[in-house]
């Protein structure tokens, strides 16, 4: 019988159980800060159908390209969802009862066949919150302090950058770029610090731009003060979205000074987020120590989805943020911040010829709360004090025949090697 060759699928990935501990606490971390802003729990399905998924209101071009297709017995075509977003704004359409403003988070699987890198991968959890029904940036606001909140417990030093897209397709229009070639060159801005200067020029060259267009493009990404609203003062008489914008990034950073987060909150007038859906304030989240060079989440205003999936131009006020659980993890571990070897568990039982009586000691410390891992092995002593060690188990309890005679067992303390004894009633 030929022996079989498994391997994962490219782009996904087993989490054996030390690393899944972790994961699992920046998961609880992440939800209890959620839970802490007032965000109410939802679950929606992984397969949804196609025509949903592919909705203009959706990802754009780009994550298009990227969706997993399938269909099912009765030919009807399925996709997996390639975000938490579309998803949340078909249950808004879908319910019109629910009470504004509503705030949501949703944690879960997400499938995308796109190139894989460091903490990037095929199938991936996202983590995301999402308000509707709020028209100020209090909403905006309020999901980056979240941010701020969520990573300093986490104990991960992060920057967000933030911009607006009417700001940015406010300028565009200056330029005088036509309508139908806006978001592609957003998508080139996009990989400004990715690829630099001069490949952003030769990408819009190549895309048709006059080289007036260009060059006065060019301009804006090498101004000295471009940084600061009042470069973007003299367009905004010029332009309707580059005034609308700037109103919007003012008010955003009354708010992030008032509260004390405009230091890790920087203005980048170029961040693009290449998503067609969003519509004002968009941002990204960055480790601190760019130990990953790619954001590990981001979100924005999308004001027309849930109109749109209704069929009306109705606008929904809407902003997002979404954290992405595998980079997370990703980045713990490149940094060793947190040790990735803690136990959880709280007694380890050693049995010597005594099983019922330790499976009687777990049961009364489980019932008082504890986790109790009791040795189904048989190992002998040294080879389970060893596996303690290895598996940092604080406190381990040996039973053997003299434990159980005189109703007592001692709990050892593996780092200062003290022993307590417990009573206990075998009989």
């Amino acid at each position: 019988m030929r022996k079989m060759d498994y391997q994962n699928v490219k782009g996904t990935l087993d989490y054996l159980p030390e690393a899944e501990v972790v994961r699992r606490e920046v998961r609880r971390t992440l939800e209890d800060v959620f839970i802490q802003y007032g965000c109410k729990p939802l679950e929606t399905p992984i397969l949804n159908y196609t025509e949903l998924l592919a909705s203009k209101y959706g990802g754009g071009a780009e994550i298009l390209e990227e969706m997993y297709t399938l269909t099912d017995r009765g030919e009807r075509d399925l996709a997996l969802r390639y975000d938490l977003t579309i998803p949340f704004a078909k249950v808004v359409a879908m319910n019109p009862t629910i009470r504004m403003p509503f705030k949501r988070y949703e944690i879960g699987k997400v499938f995308r066949d796109g190139p894989i890198k460091t903490g990037r991968f095929r199938e991936f959890t996202q983590c995301d919150v999402d308000i509707v029904g709020v028209k100020s940036q209090i909403a905006e606001a309020e999901l980056m302090l979240m941010a701020l909140d969520a990573f300093r417990k986490l104990d991960i030093k992060i920057t967000i950058q933030y911009n607006n897209r009417k700001l940015l397709t406010g300028m565009l229009e200056v330029f005088e770029i036509t309508e139908e070639k806006i978001n592609q060159v957003i998508l080139i801005l996009d990989k400004l610090e990715k690829v630099g200067l001069e490949a952003v020029t030769s990408e819009l060259t190549e895309l048709g731009l006059p080289l007036a267009t260009v060059e006065l493009i060019k301009q804006f990404l090498t101004a000295e003060n471009n940084a600061s609203y009042s470069y973007f003062e003299p367009f905004s008489e010029q332009n309707e979205l580059v005034k609308q914008g700037l109103e919007e990034l003012k008010e955003l950073e009354s708010y992030l000074a008032f509260l004390g987060a405009k230091q890790q909150c920087v203005f980048n007038p170029f961040l693009a987020r290449g998503l067609e859906i969003y519509t004002g304030t968009i941002y990204e989240i960055f480790l601190a120590d760019q130990t990953i060079k790619s954001s590990i989440g981001s979100g924005g205003r999308y004001d027309n989805a849930i109109g749109g999936l209704i069929g009306t131009n109705e606008s929904f006020s809407t902003v997002g943020i979404s954290f992405g659980l595998d980079v997370i993890y990703t980045a713990l571990s490149i940094s060793k911040e947190k040790s990735l070897e803690s136990s959880n568990v709280d007694y380890y039982i050693i049995p010597l010829n005594t099983e019922k009586e330790s499976l009687l000691v777990a049961s009364q410390l489980r019932n008082q709360g504890y986790k109790v891992e009791v040795e189904l092995g048989n190992k002998k002593l040294g080879k389970a004090l060893d596996k303690a060690n290895k598996e940092n188990i604080r406190n381990v309890i040996i039973i053997g025949e003299n434990e159980v005679k005189n109703n007592q067992y001692k709990i050892k303390d593996m780092v200062s090697g003290e022993e307590r004894a417990e009573g206990f009633l075998f009989n």
